[in-house]
């Protein structure tokens, strides 16, 4: 097992941390507006949305383009803060949370993007960029970073001769992976996943989600995985709640609701799904 597997097995070890939820979102609301100034419009992109995420779990939100994903996902992390209702991280309602509080805090939520070319300095080197989070954070001694940071290189398979390198210099799967590993460089107990491989060739996809899937169940980490992908959410989630113009509409076990929908969105979903097992 490793160091930070360890260490997630010793927190859900504590009884009144392991019945908490990790992540829990009530009666969220966010309305943006819309317009110019003379035809402003309010409108609604997550309506009334309330659900639970505990630790070692994977929740997968899906629906269309639109539908309120990827909103809900930044709101989860405190990246969009709602119009109305409350996120509590870890029995912490982040959404009253400001400025440096929030940013320490949030190293117990880490977002995987889908563009990891944007997410990466050009400038800086593999390790450098496995550093940064802890730099940034003020965490451990320069040497402990660089020992840290180069077992996070090995966690995701990312070889040791690599580490001088900088992103252009790597695949679309490989820089994907340098994004995971920054995700998990501050130890964070909730990991929101926002289309994580819906940029990468086919080819790659399988082994970028094989390694989210073998990090999620090792470090036990409860994970808000957004995808429109019914085939890859049927492969990574425990659970799925289906959204319609920011609304859930479904949601269930992803055996059950993928097995037998009740609503007819989710059946629509699923018929358009080019292959599900």
């Amino acid at each position: 097992m490793t160091e930070q597997a360890q260490g997630s097995a010793e927190r859900l070890a504590q009884g009144s941390t392991e019945r908490e939820p990790v992540l829990a979102l009530e009666h969220v609301t966010k309305t943006f507006a819309m317009g110019g100034v003379l035809r402003r419009r309010a409108h609604t992109a997550v309506d009334d949305v309330s659900f639970t995420l505990g630790r070692n779990q994977v929740l997968g939100l899906v629906g269309e383009s639109g539908s309120g994903k990827s909103t809900i996902g930044r709101i989860a992390i405190g990246l969009i803060r709602p119009t109305s209702g409350s996120v509590r991280v870890l029995g912490e309602d982040i959404t009253r949370m400001r400025g440096a509080g929030l940013r320490r805090y949030r190293r117990k939520m880490q977002m995987i993007f889908q563009d990891s070319s944007n997410s990466l300095n050009p400038r800086m080197t593999l390790l450098e960029l496995l550093m940064e989070p802890m730099r940034v954070q003020g965490l451990h001694s320069p040497k402990e970073r660089e020992q840290r940071a180069r077992r996070l290189a090995d966690e995701v398979s990312l070889a040791e001769r690599w580490l001088g390198r900088l992103p252009h210099e790597f695949s679309g799967g490989q820089r994907q992976r340098i994004s995971i590993a920054r995700a998990l460089a501050l130890e964070p107990e909730l990991i929101v996943a926002d289309e994580p491989v819906s940029a990468l060739d086919v080819s790659v996809q399988a082994t970028v989600l094989n390694l989210l899937k073998d990090i999620q169940q090792e470090r036990q980490l409860a994970t808000l995985f957004i995808s429109h992908d019914m085939a890859v959410v049927e492969f990574m989630c425990d659970s799925v709640a289906v959204l319609n113009r920011g609304a859930i509409v479904e949601r269930g076990a992803t055996r059950e609701v993928f097995a037998d929908p009740q609503h007819d969105y989710t059946r629509t979903l699923l018929d358009a799904a080019p292959s599900l097992s």
